[in-house]
């Protein structure tokens, strides 16, 4: 019976059909459908509990005053609670949002010894994926999913197919590679490749994206346009030396001037080995298009 309300709303949404409210209970019936559970965990004041996620913690709510929180120092997905006062009665509760999607939430109680005081919520990852209306949609993605795009960046890291074989970079030892540009839903996914030959390792800096003049004698900063990615498949800090390593950056739509050019720069830490890509609009035009429900490409 609730598969039928729920597909009769769904063609009722699709063609604007607009039908008399639902009785009470009907509606009810149809919110317990997306109910999530939360998960139950109890704090103390003496003593801090540590979570940690999978992905990096991107929001905190916490329901009351009873409870205080807040990420752990260079860690973005360890968050530590505690009890702000002692032996608070009333249950309260916190959400947390991961940069993944991923909605969870906590019931909150006052233990004076806490059966635990770290919960790892990694191995809960499938549990949560199951759970109907866990995931959150983020601004910069539009109507993408984070689960899907981190599904693809994924997908392209393991494939490691090599679709681009003209752009490249390469000197002191150092080769820099652009792979391959895919476009999915009216994002880019650029695949990219260093390899270190010497036995010097590559300590990253950090890494630019930014559409410049092709007459670099004529660029100026007003004439730069940076471009952020949205996502990195992995922090890559390091190319140890006599290795490669490879990662996947997703950013927003765009195609440039044909007197413009898109460069990837890839920075050096205390170094002088910076190499750069140039790509031209053909080479945006041209990216390769992912089949999501397929995951072909």
């Amino acid at each position: 019976m609730n598969n039928h309300i729920l597909i009769t709303w769904a063609i009722a949404l699709l063609f604007g059909i607009h039908f008399p409210v639902l009785a009470q209970d009907t509606i009810n019936a149809s919110l317990s459908l997306g109910k999530i559970e939360p998960y139950k965990m109890e704090v103390t004041y003496d003593k801090t509990s540590h979570l940690i996620f999978p992905t990096a913690i991107r929001y905190v709510d916490l329901g009351s005053d009873n409870l205080i929180a807040g990420k752990a120092d260079d860690a973005e997905n360890v968050l530590r609670v505690k009890a702000s006062v002692k032996d608070f009665e009333q249950e309260t509760n916190f959400s947390v949002i991961t940069n993944e999607g991923k909605f969870y939430g906590f019931n909150v109680y006052y233990s004076t010894n806490p059966e635990a005081l770290i919960y790892d919520l990694s191995h809960m990852q499938k549990a949560v994926d199951k759970v109907g209306g866990s995931e959150v949609l983020f601004e910069e993605l539009g109507n993408n999913s984070p689960s899907l795009a981190g599904l693809l960046l994924e997908t392209i890291y393991k494939k490691d197919k090599r679709i681009v074989k003209h752009i490249g970079a390469k000197s002191f030892g150092i080769q820099f590679l652009l792979k391959g540009i895919y476009i999915h839903n009216g994002k880019y996914y650029f695949h990219t490749e260093m390899s270190n030959k010497t036995n010097v390792p590559f300590q990253i800096d950090f890494i630019n994206f930014k559409v410049v003049d092709k007459k670099l004698a004529k660029r100026t900063v007003i004439q730069e346009r940076t471009m952020i990615p949205l996502r990195t498949y992995k922090p890559l800090a390091e190319i140890a030396g006599k290795s490669k390593d490879q990662n996947v950056f997703l950013l927003d739509q765009f195609t440039i001037a044909d007197d413009k050019v898109l460069l990837i720069e890839i920075f050096e830490k205390n170094g002088g080995r910076q190499q750069t890509l140039h790509i031209e609009n053909s080479d945006l035009v041209s990216a390769r298009l992912i089949n999501a429900m397929h995951l072909k490409f």
